[in-house]
This record gives structure tokens, C-alpha cells and sequence, in this order.
């Protein structure tokens, strides 16, 4: 017991220094390393409801652009119920908490995932970065500019429902993806997602129909949302794809393994990798127009600027 007290006077001491040293609200960011330099390609997976398997998907994407030659970092923002590390049976116990506290930085937590991703595994039951002292949003944000430029791809699994931190880290992505199932509330919250993130033009929006029973189905579902997107909206997801449904994704959570290294051959693993095969193809025609960490840290002055 006395050694979590002590744990626990040292973390009340790190906040108590961070809130000591916060400098005031409208003070700039200045990024350590130019803009010019960040190198990911971010790619924000995102979805109204819970258990559409979205974190699953982020994690598979990651392992399929890994083994197509991309580094890529898996960032795990589901904040209060990352699990990205559980899906892929990492046992780390430092996490995103841990370093917006000051106890440890991201490059104490990344953890080896599969196939050659880094995984930045996500807090539970912690407060969310944006309500941290702009202190210690400035220190993480400059963290992951490292990490940003030490990959070609940043893959992003944002909380489910759009929360304030949530649609901060949508609008601020090179590219959006909506995870839905052809269950009518899934799509119906899919719809809603589109309506708030949608009105944003340099967004690159898209939409994945997850678990579809058929080649029919998803092509039924995607063009009923891309006409809804198109008339309702004023806009319009600029891909839609699908993922059959497959036993052999729910065996391989079962079995704590991303089901691109559990069951490579897989009808979900031959649509996730066609899917890495067109982003692909993407990022080079449509290179980054403008810093993720940036637009980011620019969105979070502006919160903090509403609330002061």
C-alpha cells in the first residue's frame, strides 16, 4: 500500500507542476519541428455506435499497410476504453494516462505490435486530452510530431460517438473513415456522423459497410447512404467499401489475434487489404495537405478559447 501512495503523491505532484506552469489560453504553439517535415498520413476510424468493430478494423488496416512496406503507428484514442492492445495481445501497463500525467512520454509507452505496427496504447477511465493543462497538450502534441515523422501512416481509433475530443481528431485528419454494420440503428448513427463531420470539404470521408451478408447488401446500403450524403447532406463520401461478415474474425478476438495475422487468407482480410491497396494508391495522388498535430492543437485553443 505504500508504494501506491507514493505513485499517487507523485502523479498529484506532476498535475500540481503542469497546472502551476500552464501559460494562458491564447498562447501559441510552436511546433518543435516544421510542418513541412510530418510525414504520416492520418487516418481517423470512427463510427456512431460501439461494437461495429471498429477498433478491430483500425487494427487490422495497420497490419495490411505494415505488410505492404508503410510504417505505420496505431494510435488508440478511445479514451476510458482503449483496447487495441487487448485485441492484439499486447500486456503493456504504461498508457495514454500515464503520459498526460508526465509519468512516462509516448515513446515510453509504444508497444511492438504485429507485423512491425507501433501501437500507442489508450487510457481507461482517464480524462480526455483536450481537458489536460495546455501545458501538457503542447508536450504530447510535440511527442507525436516525432512519431508522425517517424511513420508514413498514423492510423487513429477515435472514441465511439461524436464527443468534443472525437470530432477535433475527425476534422483535423487527411482522411475519415465511418464504420457501420446493416443493422438500421448502426446505419442510422453512420448517417448522423456523416451530417456532423461532413460540412468540412477537405475532409477525404468514407464509409466501410462492416459484416455484410452479401455483395448485394452492401451495395444496397453504401448507395442509400452516398444518395443521402449527396441530397440531405450537400456532400458526398468520396470511396464506400465493404467487409463480409467472417467467422473467423469473431475467433480470432476470441483468441486475442488481429485476424489479418490469425486467418491471413480470410474473406475480411482480403477486403481489408484491398482497401490498404486503394489508400494507398490515394495518399500519392493526394498528398497531406496541412499538419495533423497542427490543425489539432489549433482546434483545442479554440475550445479553450469558448470556455475562458
Amino acid at each position: 500500500m505504500a508504494i501506491v501512495r507514493d505513485q499517487a503523491k507523485v502523479l498529484r505532484g506532476l498535475m500540481a507542476k503542469l497546472k502551476k506552469d500552464q501559460p494562458a489560453t491564447g498562447d501559441s504553439f510552436d511546433p518543435k519541428a516544421p510542418e513541412k517535415k510530418e510525414r504520416a498520413h492520418t487516418i481517423a476510424i470512427t463510427s456512431g455506435k460501439g461494437g461495429v468493430g471498429k477498433s478491430n478494423i483500425a487494427l487490422n488496416l495497420a497490419i495490411a499497410l505494415s505488410e505492404a512496406g508503410k510504417s505505420v503507428c496505431l494510435f488508440d484514442a478511445n479514451l476510458g476504453l482503449g483496447n487495441i492492445d487487448l485485441l492484439c495481445g499486447l500486456n503493456g501497463y504504461w498508457n495514454l494516462s500515464h503520459v498526460m500525467t508526465g509519468a512516462r512520454s509516448l515513446n515510453d509507452i509504444i508497444l511492438d505490435g504485429p507485423r512491425g505496427i507501433k501501437v500507442i496504447p489508450g487510457a481507461s477511465g482517464f480524462t480526455d486530452l483536450i481537458d489536460c493543462p495546455v501545458t501538457a497538450q503542447k508536450e504530447i502534441l510535440n511527442q507525436l510530431i516525432e512519431i508522425a515523422q517517424k511513420n508514413e501512416y498514423l492510423i487513429i481509433d477515435t472514441s465511439t460517438g461524436l464527443y468534443q475530443h472525437t470530432r477535433q481528431i475527425l476534422e483535423s485528419s487527411d482522411r475519415v473513415m465511418v464504420i457501420s454494420t446493416p443493422e438500421p440503428t448502426s446505419i442510422a448513427d453512420a448517417y448522423s456522423t456523416i451530417k456532423t463531420i461532413g460540412f468540412n470539404q477537405d475532409i477525404n470521408l468514407e464509409v466501410i459497410l462492416n459484416q455484410a451478408l452479401s455483395a448485394q447488401q452492401a451495395s444496397k446500403i453504401l448507395e442509400r447512404i452516398q444518395q443521402t450524403a449527396k441530397v440531405l447532406l450537400k456532400t458526398s463520401s468520396t470511396n464506400s467499401s465493404y467487409i463480409p461478415y467472417d467467422q473467423n474474425v469473431s475467433r480470432a478476438v476470441i483468441h486475442r489475434k488481429p485476424f489479418m495475422e490469425y486467418y491471413a487468407n480470410s474473406p475480411a482480410s482480403k477486403a481489408i487489404r484491398q482497401i490498404a491497396s486503394r489508400i494507398m494508391n490515394e495518399s500519392k495522388m493526394f498528398p497531406n495537405n496541412s499538419s495533423f498535430i497542427s490543425q489539432l492543437w489549433q482546434k483545442s485553443k479554440e475550445k479553450l478559447s469558448k470556455a475562458a
